[in-house]
């Protein structure tokens, strides 16, 4: 059964690819509780079907970030908790079993900046910019920014964004790592699908090995990383779907590397 989403996010197959879309284009896909709680709904319970996501976005922009008007008056206690929030429903997707591709197109602002970085694979369109305001309003990023953000750019050009108001182009983002591929105005979707079919079509075994396993091993320590490592590979070795594909490599009947 598809999850129960709101009217701010919908749901589309392109095969085994789900095409997940931010739609408050009117509020610049600002996030809101439902729509966060939408993604929740999504990532905690995806279709069996499934193999891999787009997130994708209507309209100019993918995300302006966080929507104020919702933040209001709270005290220190709730707003840990809100946060809190969003740390487990950005958790749910970067640690859940389906690779995601995300279109950045236009604000990738804020909150919005903290969603994509959460997204296994990013795809910017030239229209993309980035800037995180959020200390120059008197607050500080929520949404797990300060975790992701950093592992991509670095902690002192994240302190460039936070402190100035800095805002980067989409160009500068390739370059600094926040996307990893850039396309044309309109292009970014066609780009993205591309990628996820591609990654859709993994062995379960091998995605398993990548999104569960590889951000465990670059935190570990360098005897843990390596054990790790031997006991991914062991396994994937051993898969009925992994011997059937290096037997075909082996005789001629797959495509090389070129």
């Amino acid at each position: 059964m598809a999850p129960q989403l709101p009217p701010s996010l919908t749901l589309d197959h392109d095969g085994p690819v789900a095409v997940l879309r931010l739609a408050r284009p009117d509020k610049r896909n600002a996030l809101d509780d439902a729509t966060v709680l939408g993604l929740e709904a999504f990532f905690g319970a995806p279709p069996p079907d499934v193999r891999a996501v787009v997130l994708d976005a209507e309209g100019d922009h993918f995300s302006a970030g966080l929507d104020l008007a919702e933040l209001g008056a709270t005290d220190g206690v709730a707003g840990v908790e809100h946060s809190r929030f969003w740390h487990r429903v950005f958790d749910r997707m970067e640690r859940g079993r389906l690779p995601v591709v995300s279109v950045l197109k236009g604000a990738v602002v804020g909150g919005g900046l903290e969603l994509a970085a959460a997204t296994h694979v990013r795809v910017a369109e030239t229209s993309a910019f980035y800037a995180l305001p959020e200390a120059r309003h008197g607050l500080f990023v929520g949404g797990g920014g300060s975790v992701r953000i950093p592992r991509l750019i670095g902690v002192h050009r994240m302190t460039d964004l936070m402190l100035t108001g800095r805002v980067l182009d989409a160009q500068e983002g390739l370059a600094l790592g926040i996307s990893t591929y850039l396309a044309e105005p309109g292009g970014g979707f066609a780009k993205a699908l591309e990628l996820a079919h591609r990654m859709a079509d993994n062995p379960p075994v091998s995605t398993f090995a990548v999104l569960q396993a590889l951000p465990r091993i670059a935190a570990a320590r360098d005897e843990e990383g390596y054990l790790m490592e031997s006991l991914m590979a062991a396994i994937s070795s051993s898969s009925d779907e992994a011997q059937d594909r290096m037997a075909a490599f082996l005789d001629g009947r797959a495509g090389k590397v070129r």
